[in-house]
């Protein structure tokens, strides 16, 4: 029986800086990431986001606006994870260095661009920055390469 995984990931941007908040994950999806989580019962979406950030940066963030959905989808076991994306620049608090999934840091979304990462995170950001697209598909398995598409 397949399943499904519903988790989510939040650009977080400097409204001065320009820059957005990293995690340089050591678990799951190791490399730099935007910081989210998965979602719990019970929960909607948004609450789950909010809760995820200020357990893993300290961060309370508000006004999220949504950004779409990552859509994977195993072409084997038919198991599909779907991540809710948002991004926003209204947070308070202070930031945690690190937590269990890794460090925090900021960075430029260029320097981001041309960062190597494990999990290609640099494949998302259209997702985040360019309005127009409402999903990306990935189709993978554990033997082959993957790629997304943007709908």
């Amino acid at each position: 029986m397949s399943k499904t995984e519903l988790t989510n990931m939040v650009m977080i941007q400097d409204p001065i800086t320009g820059k957005v908040l990293v995690q340089d994950r050591i678990k799951s999806w190791k490399g730099l990431s935007f910081p989210g989580g998965h979602v719990e019962n019970n929960e909607s979406f948004v609450d789950s986001a909010v809760r995820e950030i200020k357990e893993e940066t300290g961060l309370t963030v508000r006004n999220l606006k949504y950004c779409g959905v990552i859509h994977w989808l195993n072409n084997r076991t038919f198991d599909r994870y779907i991540v809710f994306l948002y991004k926003t620049k209204d947070y308070t608090g202070s930031l945690l260095d690190e937590c269990d999934e890794g460090k925090n840091r900021w960075i430029s979304i260029d320097e981001l661009r041309v960062t190597p990462s494990e999990n290609d995170m640099p494949k998302y950001l259209p997702m985040f920055l360019e309005d127009g697209y409402s999903e990306a598909f990935g189709s993978w398995n554990d033997e082959e390469p993957w790629d997304i598409e943007y709908k």
